[in-house]
């Protein structure tokens, strides 16, 4: 390919590093391939004083990007991989996910432990939200968006704020961790931590290079999380997450949960991939052991609004 390629990304700083890691990823897989960036601004980030789950929750960060490249502006599209809808937009492929990076979330500002009683807690997420308070029904929140510089800047307003971590390292803020949230504590988000590359379905050409950047680990654990959200029928505006990762001898554990606004119901549960079975395979069956045989089915059909007051 002697043309440049154009990629597609959004505008914050987050979002430029990741399009340029995987630019210098490809580049090193193809000397001499020169890379465009694109820079697409989106729904969730014209509007980042409205709640994600006001805005419709699900794709807000991703269909304008994805548009750039169904009409030809860009020839891929790079997204943090929990901002993708569970199911890929027709037209579209997701070509590729990179090695996987720290799917974690993080405290900055004070440990769990160390935040007083009725402690505030900013966070735009209702996974996080009802998750923590689970953990301390003492604890209140409030609702924080924006960009990371943004987050951080604001978290001094709060007694903590909750960031992934990745989002911290990758912009050398590291040092703003408190605490790192284990997934026994707080399951990610579908996705968190991954990158997903898409590309046009029938741009063989592009999809065979992204191909060069694809981690099979990687591809194996967000298959199983999107297809458990999926499953849920849902986006990343549900008080849901999953987690799957390599169980050391070569096959695959997923824990999934759903939780009620408030937090005070939350169920969790977990699986294996056994026999024949494929990672879609063993999230949707996750999904389906919550919904059906836990009564997850009933506890999803209340959320609906955003958080309670």
């Amino acid at each position: 390919m002697r043309r440049p390629l154009r990629v597609a990304t959004r505008g914050s700083e987050l979002a430029r590093w990741q399009a340029t890691h995987v630019t210098g990823r490809l580049v090193e897989a193809h000397p001499g391939l020169a890379v465009d960036m694109v820079v697409v601004e989106t729904t969730g980030d014209r509007r980042a004083d409205v709640p994600i789950w006001e805005l419709g929750g699900q794709g807000v960060f991703v269909k304008e990007v994805e548009s750039a490249v169904l009409d030809g502006r860009a020839d891929f599209a790079v997204h943090s991989a929990k901002d993708l809808p569970s199911t890929t937009a027709p037209g579209l492929r997701l070509a590729s996910i990179p090695g996987r990076d720290d799917a974690r979330d993080a405290l900055v500002g004070s440990t769990l432990a160390g935040l007083p009683a009725g402690a505030l807690i900013g966070t735009g997420s209702v996974r996080r939200r009802a998750q923590l308070a689970w953990l301390r029904p003492d604890l209140t929140f409030a609702g924080l968006r924006g960009n990371i510089g943004t987050r951080i800047a604001r978290a001094g307003e709060y007694d903590a704020i909750v960031v992934a971590v990745v989002a911290l390292r990758r912009l050398g803020l590291g040092r703003h961790v408190a605490e790192v949230l284990e997934p026994d504590v707080m399951l990610p988000q579908v996705g968190q931590g991954a990158l997903a590359v898409e590309c046009r379905a029938g741009d063989a050409e592009v999809a065979s290079l992204l191909a060069t950047i694809e981690d099979s680990a990687a591809r194996r654990a967000v298959e199983a999380e999107r297809a458990f959200l999926a499953g849920l029928g849902g986006g990343c505006d549900l008080p849901a997450g999953a987690y799957a990762h390599d169980d050391g001898a070569g096959g695959l554990v997923i824990e999934g949960l759903i939780a009620s606004l408030d937090g005070r119901v939350l169920l969790r549960d977990r699986a294996a991939l056994t026999g024949g079975a494929s990672p879609a395979e063993l999230g949707g069956e996750l999904a389906e052991r919550l919904l059906v045989d836990a009564g997850g089915a009933a506890l999803l059909a209340g959320v609906s609004g955003g958080p309670p007051p």
